[in-house]
């Protein structure tokens, strides 16, 4: 007999072969009804998968909805696959994961039908939404490794049949069947039928193209995406989000507001106009009175540096396929002669700031009494992302990371950080946003010793701990394998105002960078010491914090960082002058105002300088010029507020004020 022990502590003794559903059933006719998978020794199975040897079983219900969503949409891809070749034989299948918002799968069409288009959507749909009704039974079947290649080459499957070739011998390999029919190569787990889904909880969204492996030197696929939830409540919730992130999204807003532009031209690199530009100004300015009131000195370093600096830092082998690398010196040939000789000296735009701050750290000798010393740079990094994963502000070839650097030793490595997550927590307040924190723990490809990660990780638990930001109000999490190849790190996972979460802030404890580039203090005991090193950011990069802003805020700028703060406009021309007095106010109280003279509607004004989120209107005619006075209209509120001039540019005044300046 196996012992099963259950969450309470209770040890269930069942024949071998017993499935979780037989447990749940055994337990009461709800809980039958209600489980849908299992968890046997932390591990997420099939709810009809057979018990093999004693183990912990924890039964999952849709109430637990991180496992629930992941088994639905893992359902739904498999279906979707399942619609495709029963509509459009000759299709070969390849691969289909599950997202953070639904599924997707990727296709290679028969040839004489061509790519799919949006236009075969809602056909799929329909046939997926068939075979949900018809509970088809999904049954995990274990294959012996060349009888599955032989099938798939049988059918024709030869995307499949390569997959199948390259997994490693002896790995066992498991296939899904659904109803007697269809089924693919997959490792599970699944729900026990199609008839568990809810057939409302779905859409499909879009096709796009996607090469075979993501290798542009392979096939050309089709990917159809889709989004799938637990119920049609959660389905037609997220629609709302898409709608309103649409409306949002910073590249519309972004040219509608004249902030930026992209442009082939510089693939990946972004055109600052005046107005996007200023909200740099402003960021930049807010940051650096932030870090030098935390004691932080900034510094410049390098755009270029010799390869072989990053050789011996250790990102050369792992980030050189991301770096642009130049040679040191072009020799000057003719047109037929080789551009760069093979003895060149080669050089990199830096991909990050690190190594170069360890440089400077290196100039003189350090003592103990120095540490930390806090180097912080608006740091320009160039890395050379592919084509297909460049998204607006988002992703982007040339950033600029808010990067800081802080050498400390052992005994100061707690306090650092836990000042830093004070520091951030600041921070993320003042621009209205909440928060989670993760800690990302070793991956398995590392440099340094266990004993080195074991310390590492556990400092940063204890500081957010200090922090008191290891609570579920903080969403606490830790990711095991999510660490950078050099240090465990800390991440500030951002909540927007509709919901959406980014991943922004890091703090890394390092020891290996400070090890490989033989940086030192000389101690107490007069001996050489290893610093650690904190690298940190809060921004992550002001491109990326940009757009993250203009969604957030969907373009309507706290006054402080609004490009255009005020705007005077007239009703009649003979408000002209005094529009003129009004301009010139605002603009000697600090306040970035414009006038606008021209001979429109007030209405057409009002709803253009909406449209271009002017947080505040100042609207002036006979009236108000005669009394000194002004009618000021706030973005967002339908009436207006007749104020005297000097009382409105006081109020104003205020609202423009960074609110660390309050």
């Amino acid at each position: 007999m196996l012992k099963i022990t259950l969450p309470d502590g209770n040890v269930r003794e069942v024949a071998p072969g017993t499935t979780p559903a037989d447990i749940a059933a055994a337990i009461g006719p709800g809980l039958a009804k209600a489980a849908i998978a299992a968890r046997v020794d932390g591990e997420l199975r099939d709810i009809n998968r057979p018990l093999e040897q004693d183990a912990t079983l924890a039964l999952v219900t849709a109430k637990d909805e991180a496992d629930a969503l992941e088994l639905a949409r893992h359902d739904f891809a498999h279906i979707l696959a399942e619609a495709v070749q029963t509509l459009f034989p000759g299709t070969q299948i390849t691969f289909g994961p599950s997202t953070d918002d639904g599924f997707y799968y990727d296709f290679a069409p028969n040839p004489e039908r061509g790519p799919f288009t949006d236009e075969d959507l809602p056909a799929i749909e329909t046939k997926m939404r068939e075979i949900i009704a018809a509970n088809k039974p999904l049954r995990r079947e274990v294959i012996d490794r060349d009888t599955l290649i032989a099938q798939w080459q049988a059918a024709g499957e030869t995307f499949k049949a390569q997959w199948a070739a390259e997994l490693p011998q002896g790995e066992e390999l498991t296939v899904y069947h659904s109803g007697d029919g269809w089924y693919d190569m997959c490792r599970g787990p699944h729900l026990a039928s199609t008839g568990r889904l809810d057939p409302s909880a779905f859409k499909l969204t879009r096709v796009s193209g996607a090469y075979w492996r993501g290798d542009q030197n392979n096939a050309m696929l089709s990917r159809i995406y889709g989004t799938g939830w637990l119920n049609k409540k959660q389905l037609a919730e997220h629609l709302t989000r898409l709608e309103e992130a649409a409306k949002r999204d910073h590249r519309k807003l972004g040219a509608e507001m004249d902030l930026f532009h992209l442009q082939a031209e510089a693939h990946g690199s972004v055109f600052w106009h005046p107005k996007g530009y200023l909200i740099w100004r402003q960021l930049e300015a807010y940051m650096r009175r932030a870090i030098d009131d935390a004691g932080y000195r900034e510094v410049k370093t390098p755009q270029v540096m010799d390869a072989r600096q990053w050789e011996t830092s250790g990102h050369w082998g792992k980030y050189r396929e991301n770096m642009f690398v130049i040679p040191d010196e072009v020799p000057n040939v003719d047109d037929e002669g080789p551009l760069v000789s093979d003895d060149a000296d080669w050089m990199a735009l830096k991909p990050m700031n690190c190594p170069a701050h360890v440089l400077i750290f290196r100039q003189g000798i350090k003592s103990y009494r120095d540490l930390p010393l806090r180097f912080y740079e608006n740091g320009c990094c160039h890395r050379n992302e592919p084509h297909g994963a460049l998204h607006g502000l988002m992703r982007v070839r040339q950033f600029t990371q808010d990067d800081a650097h802080i050498f400390c030793r052992e005994d100061q490595i707690v306090e650092e950080v836990r000042a830093f997550c004070a520091l951030a927590d600041r921070i993320y307040k003042d621009f209205g946003f909440t928060y989670s924190i993760k800690l990302a723990l070793r991956p398995e490809k590392r440099f340094g010793s266990e004993e080195m990660w074991d310390k590492a990780e556990n400092e940063l638990r204890a500081a957010v701990a200090a922090a008191g930001l290891n609570t579920p109000e903080f969403g606490w999490e830790e990711l095991p394998g999510e660490g950078a190849f050099y240090a465990p790190k800390l991440e500030w996972h951002l909540t927007d105002a509709i919901g959406r979460t980014w991943q922004v802030g890091t703090i890394q404890s390092d020891r290996v960078l400070p090890e490989r580039l033989d940086a030192s203090y000389v101690g107490e005991d007069g001996e050489r010491h290893r610093p650690v090193m904190l690298h940190r950011a809060i921004f992550g990069s002001y491109e990326r914090f940009i757009g993250i802003l203009i969604e957030h805020y969907a373009g309507r700028f706290p006054a402080w960082l609004a490009p255009v703060q005020a705007v005077v406009a007239t009703i009649v021309s003979d408000a002209d002058d005094y529009a003129g007095e009004v301009l010139a106010k605002l603009r000697a109280a600090g306040i970035r105002a414009e006038a606008d003279l021209r001979n429109e509607k007030i209405n057409y004004k009002v709803r253009e300088h909406s449209l271009a989120k002017v947080p505040n209107l100042l609207v002036v005619g006979r009236r108000e010029a005669e009394e000194g006075k002004v009618a000021l209209r706030v973005l967002g509120s339908d009436g207006q507020s007749f104020l005297s001039l000097d009382e409105a540019i006081s109020r104003l005044a205020n609202e423009a004020r960074a609110p660390d300046m309050l």
